[in-house]
């Protein structure tokens, strides 16, 4: 199926959470992350609020394209995004409507949009997952260049689909360049790496042994483990500055044409609010504003120094970067 087909595809899902798909009086949020993760935040923001949420799950790239494909037209009043890289794209399309200074000051520049039209929500890192009945820590390279290697055929789990992983190669190009990322793209491609639906499925891979990494991000070790406690399985953190140690955020902006964005910038709200232990105890994430702590069993977020980039970069370089991927064999 190709991109644009699968837009229009996801663009005529409509999963409702407490109103009728299409209906006038529902806020309509377009998620890009899953409904397992957040469909509890939408449900006790509505009710406390009395506001009926209305949510179309699905991919955050392909909701991006979506909403580019609709235009003003688009129903949505918010999109919420696994990676800033979905965002810029639509921020890029002129649809997103500049925010307030009272919910962007509330989280540190770093992880919001220089133009103001969107948000952090939390935070994620990029790691290498390892099977740790196959390997120890002192067996992981510091740099995501390096597992590419011939030493890694077959032994790596990826899923190439995800928004991380494109954000992280994103990432790549902006510091590496498009030249050095293409040849470690193709590099990957050649080892016969696992290719997986979404993060979750590659890390279960691991676990199981059916490969020995995978890239993903930091918080699925923690859904894994809460299903099977004893499953071999740990996050190896990678060096400082590399592309691969991505710290991205997912995050959320209000559509420019919506007419609820009263309701839109109050969900917005919460998200900064309740949202933030939330994000820390139910999704083990870090959470963005000053004053939540995350899971104790994270290193401090202000430790994780990814690739010297912008957040805000990442979203004209998005549809480029989909197409690598698809040149150098890493998309169905």
């Amino acid at each position: 199926m190709s991109r644009l087909a699968a837009a229009t595809f996801l663009a005529a899902l409509c999963v409702p959470l407490l109103a009728a798909c299409g209906g006038d009086d529902a806020l309509t949020v377009y998620s890009g992350r899953s409904e397992s993760l957040v469909a509890p935040l939408f449900e006790q923001f509505s009710d406390e609020t009395g506001i009926d949420v209305e949510v179309r799950y699905g991919d955050s790239a392909e909701l991006a394209a979506t909403i580019a494909e609709e235009g003003d037209g688009s129903p949505a009043d918010l999109f919420f995004a696994q990676d800033a890289g979905a965002l810029g794209s639509v921020a890029g399309e002129g649809l997103l409507a500049e925010l307030d200074s009272a919910l962007l000051e509330r989280v540190p520049e770093r992880f919001r949009d220089p133009e103001r039209r969107w948000v952090g929500l939390s935070g994620r890192a990029r790691v290498v997952a390892y099977n740790t009945e196959a390997l120890t820590e002192d067996d992981l390279p510091g740099s995501i260049l390096a597992y590419a290697d011939e030493e890694w055929r077959g032994r790596v789990g990826l899923a190439p689909t995800n928004a991380s992983f494109q954000a992280m190669v994103s990432a790549m190009r902006l510091q590496e360049g498009d030249e050095r990322t293409r040849e470690w793209l193709e590099a990957l491609a050649a080892n016969e790496p696992r290719l997986y639906e979404n993060n979750l499925m590659s890390l279960e891979a691991a676990a199981s042994g059916e490969v020995d990494v995978a890239l993903v991000n930091h918080y699925y070790l923690y859904e894994v483990l809460a299903e099977q406690p004893g499953a071999p399985i740990a996050n190896h953190f990678l060096e400082s500055g590399d592309p691969g140690a991505l710290v991205n955020v997912a995050g959320a902006g209000i559509l420019v044409d919506s007419d609820r964005a009263e309701d839109a910038e109050r969900l917005l709200d919460y998200l900064l609010d309740e949202g933030q232990p939330f994000f820390a105890q139910e999704t083990a994430e870090y959470p963005l504003v000053s004053g939540v702590e995350p899971s104790e069993e994270l290193p401090p977020l202000a430790s994780l120094q990814g690739p010297e980039i912008e957040l805000g970069a990442l979203g004209p370089q998005l549809a480029s970067t989909l197409e690598l991927l698809n040149e150098v064999g890493l998309t169905p």
